[in-house]
């Protein structure tokens, strides 16, 4: 077992484990730490914990030290440099012709490199840009291309529900979405109802999912005939999420309304799949 404090360098950025040492560190505390990009500051959002070698990357990297007034000062610095640099690139990337949207720049806490991330809809020959770059803030440059969920994160936005969107406001990672989702949640395919401002299929697709797709294991399908109450009938409608079934009686002419377990008490006896 590992002693680790879960810190975030962005809002809804990923959580790293690192190790707190002797340092009397608390949640929601400023830390600085080293990274594989340099030395950073970030924020507590896990405590200190006992984890498993199994969930931790060795070898696990030390919190150097707790961030005080001086470094919140830097950090500003280091947003106001950023908001000039952005302006510089773009000035350039207009120069030199290139096919690429610039989406943010950041600076590591130490100034050790700049990072600007931009979207292309291909490969892009940025190799002149880098040593005008380069030449100009005289540190290391580094371009990442990052696709449009990535741009929807960092730049932020509102999102069809009316609420700000979830990925630049509480989640860490992307998790794959699929149009079976949707499908299996009777939602319109249409591509604007179902689609975020980045494009792509909404995120909240999957919050859900799960309990649509084990409620659909215990219900009958559409067309298939079973066991109710007033007699055999016809499932003609769903209500996935809380386990209703339309049926129709033909012997009473009738479309009722059961529940599962109304239906699991006449024992679901399936009569045919199929009209």
């Amino acid at each position: 077992m590992y002693n680790v404090v879960g810190v975030r360098f962005k809002k809804a950025g990923k959580i790293y484990y690192f190790d707190p040492g002797d340092l009397p560190i608390q949640n929601n505390e400023h830390v600085i730490v080293e990274t594989v990009r340099g030395v950073e500051y970030g924020r507590v959002v896990i405590g200190p914990k006992q984890v498993d070698e199994n969930d931790v990357v060795l070898p696990l990297k030390k919190v150097l030290r707790i961030a005080d007034q001086k470094d919140r000062l830097i950090v500003e610095e280091n947003k106001a440099a950023a908001k000039e640099a952005y302006d510089v690139c773009c000035e350039k990337v207009n120069i030199h012709q290139l096919e690429m949207k610039l989406v943010d720049v950041e600076y590591t806490f130490d100034r050790n490199k700049v990072i600007f991330y931009f979207t292309a809809d291909g490969r892009v020959d940025f190799r002149e840009l880098v040593k005008d770059l380069a030449a100009i803030f005289r540190t290391r440059i580094e371009l990442r291309q990052i696709g449009v969920r990535d741009e929807a994160k960092m730049l932020g936005g509102i999102g069809p529900c009316g609420r700000m969107l979830c990925c630049s406001t509480f989640l860490g990672d992307f998790e794959p979405v699929s149009i079976k989702m949707a499908k299996d949640q009777n939602l319109s395919l249409n591509p604007t109802k179902i689609s975020g401002l980045c494009g792509r299929l909404m995120c909240c697709l999957k919050y859900e999912n799960d309990e649509y797709e084990s409620s659909k294991e215990l219900l009958p399908d559409l067309g298939q005939w079973i066991e109710t109450p007033l007699g055999n009938g016809k499932v003609v409608g769903l209500n996935i999420l809380e386990r209703v079934l339309q049926v129709e009686i033909p012997q009473h002419e009738r479309v009722l309304e059961y529940t599962l377990d109304e239906i699991l008490k006449e024992g679901a006896v399936s009569v045919q799949s199929t009209e």
